[in-house]
């Protein structure tokens, strides 16, 4: 069943922790290295759902505001309880915060459900004070292709989370309209550290096929 973004972020909160996901566990083994010192630096977690890298960075010492438009997924981000963190609801088209307000603003696993991207990446940009960096992960625009879902089940019932393949022209031209300069892109695919993920899914058999398709876009940006 096909459903809407904060339709269905709604009904999977309260399940979106639990189990394997070898597409989240990817991006945090690739975008942890990407950082750099995190220690008093003030970070955005745009859609920071149940506050996986909200809490991360902010027991690495980084003074950490995350907001998401779900309130369901914020109230499990709540009860993890992370220092020098605040959270708030809110849409990333209009952020609350004043301009140049972080030295990073890192967007995980959100930008295929933004209906504008020049307009969600410049709010990035006005929150982020110059020269600092903005740094968006999601699912590869080829994996989408391939046929690769946001999906979820709940009871008996699977879930697909309408999305956008916003393809790599389109986002560098959002960037560069929204003020920012593409530093770094990189298309990650599934390897061993993986492997352990799908085989406790019982999908171990899917990985070889999976890991020929680049499974997740990071692109870092830096704030001109």
């Amino acid at each position: 069943m096909l459903v809407e973004p904060l339709e269905g972020y709604r009904m999977w909160a309260a399940t979106y922790d639990a189990g394997p996901n070898p597409l989240l566990a990817l991006e945090r083994r690739v975008l942890t290295s990407l950082l750099g010192p995190l220690c008093e630096i003030r970070v955005l977690d745009v859609a920071c759902g149940t506050g996986y890298w909200t809490q991360r960075l902010g027991e690495a010492g980084a003074i950490t505001f995350g907001f998401d438009l779900c309130d369901e997924m914020l109230k499990h981000a709540q009860r993890k309880g992370a220092p020098q963190i605040r959270l708030f609801l809110a849409d990333a088209s209009a952020i609350p915060l004043r301009s140049e307000t972080a030295d990073l603003t890192l967007c995980s696993f959100a930008a295929s459900y933004f209906f504008d991207l020049k307009r969600a990446m410049t709010e990035m940009a006005r929150v982020t004070r110059a020269g600092g960096r903005v740094i968006i992960s999601d699912m590869h625009p080829a994996a989408m292709a391939a046929g690769w879902s946001r999906s979820f089940r709940k009871g008996r019932t699977r879930y697909e989370i309408e999305h956008t393949q916003w393809k790599d022209d389109s986002f560098r031209t959002a960037g560069r309209e929204a003020g920012l300069r593409l530093e770094e892109h990189f298309d990650e695919g599934f390897g061993e550290p993986e492997r352990a993920l799908f085989a406790v899914a019982h999908r171990e058999h899917l990985i070889a096929e999976a890991s020929r398709i680049p499974a997740i876009r990071i692109t870092t940006w830096i704030r001109l």
